[in-house]
């Protein structure tokens, strides 16, 4: 095919690119005909809007929102909406694409989406808060919709902007429309197993990725970047399968015990301090950039994007690297990564198991029936294992990393979808 070769990647990692370059490889591996490459690289909708709102003090703030809707080919978009300072374009439309590849390679019926507002939520009242999360609302009510596009939590938004979301989006249909977001409280039909659901993903995937390395979990030592809801509840269920946990970081540093860190201790000490780990005593306190290159088996980066990058990857010692964050690790450290040997399973599969419950989410207020977290944890579980043995093997087929063999799944699947679909 004639491909048109991609911008070179800047120094400063920008998500898209590091994205584009990926997508690049697994479609060339593919034999991507030109009309699927263009259509899959290209986003289908950009919102850019401008969101007024009247604070606290009488003021009126006019906030910036977005919403970019990459792929609706498998069915409806789906993605979080995320409420923070550095909230951009390309970093939404990157996101939006790794959700297009998220589902696809857990193989469920969405395309890929997200949203944000440039907004700092942690300087902002909760009646502040909820005013911009219905103006955004208000300005999307001809994107979202249960059968076209389906917003969810992310950075700086929970159960309780969901809530809003909700709500906002009936007032417009005049009747209660539960489907048109997940992750909402229990009592407006939220799924059981949701909280946990991203963090448990991350839990069966590095238990697979061990397997295959065969490393025994009761004899390994794990490091978790991050301590909020996916690296809290990884550190919890992989500590219950025999993993030592030996380091975690949060916002306040990062906290290292080669014994083991007693996760429930450390959780519930988080709990009653803030919501951070300054001053807990059962680890010592060491420099965040250390725990990346710390002598672990496993390392889960679930915190932020780009942390491994071309100045540390070749440092980390870890043999099995799993990411719980979106875009850890920068499209530059991916080769050296491959060249020590380390396994990294990649974001789009490793972090599914959220859009994988919030999912279920959606069948059962479709169905108008709630599921047991029994039923929720099986058939989760189950899925993010046979997402993860189709992308090893093909990984093994073609004979190149696991992220480039997710890349493949998705791409394969979302392309055979367009031409079945008789393509435009």
């Amino acid at each position: 095919m004639a491909y048109i070769e991609p911008a070179p990647i800047k120094d400063k990692d920008n998500p898209f690119e590091s994205m584009m370059s990926r997508f690049h490889i697994a479609a060339q591996h593919l034999g991507l005909d030109d009309e699927v490459y263009n259509v899959l690289k290209s986003p289908v909708k950009q919102v850019i809007t401008s969101l007024p709102v009247t604070m606290d003090d009488g003021s009126i703030r006019v906030f910036e929102g977005y919403r970019v809707i990459h792929s609706n080919i498998l069915g409806p978009s789906k993605g979080g909406v995320r409420y923070d300072m550095d909230v951009n374009l390309d970093e939404v439309k990157a996101l939006a694409a790794w959700m297009t590849w998220k589902c696809a390679v857990v193989d469920i019926p969405y395309g890929g989406a997200k949203g944000g507002i440039k907004c700092n939520p942690r300087e902002m009242s909760a009646g502040e808060i909820e005013r911009l999360t219905r103006s955004y609302t208000q300005a999307m009510y001809e994107i979202f919709g249960p059968d076209r596009d389906i917003p969810a939590p992310d950075m700086g938004t929970g159960p309780r902007e969901m809530a809003w979301m909700m709500d906002q989006y009936s007032r417009s249909q005049g009747m209660t429309v539960n489907a048109v977001v997940t992750g909402k409280p229990l009592v407006l039909g939220g799924s059981l197993g949701r909280t946990e659901a991203t963090g448990r993903g991350v839990m069966i995937s590095t238990l697979a990725g061990m397997e295959k390395l065969r490393i025994n979990p009761f004899k390994a030592t794990c490091a978790i970047q991050g301590f909020g809801n996916v690296g809290s509840w990884a550190a919890l269920l992989l500590e219950e399968r025999g993993v030592t946990i030996t380091a975690v970081s949060d916002l306040s540093g990062a906290y290292y015990n080669e014994e083991g860190i007693n996760i429930a201790e450390a959780n519930t000490y988080r709990q009653e301090n803030g919501g951070h780990l300054e001053g807990f005593e059962g680890a010592e306190k060491i420099d965040p950039d250390e725990l990346l290159l710390l002598d672990v088996d496993v390392l889960v980066p679930a915190a932020i994007e780009d942390v491994i990058t071309k100045e540390n990857a070749d440092k980390i010692k870890a043999k099995l690297i799993v990411e719980g964050a979106n875009g850890p690790t920068s499209a530059k450290a991916d080769a050296i990564i491959n060249d020590k040997g380390i396994m990294a399973v990649p974001d789009i599969l490793a972090n599914a198991g959220g859009v994988t419950v919030s999912y279920f989410e959606w069948v059962q207020n479709r169905l108008g029936y709630k599921w047991t977290a029994e039923r929720v944890n099986r058939r989760s579980d189950r899925i993010m294992r046979d997402a993860f043995n189709k992308v090893y093997k093909a990984s093994q087929e073609y004979n190149v990393s696991l992220r480039i063999a997710a890349y493949i799944v998705a791409i394969d699947k979302v392309a055979k979808t367009y031409k079945y679909r008789g393509g435009f």
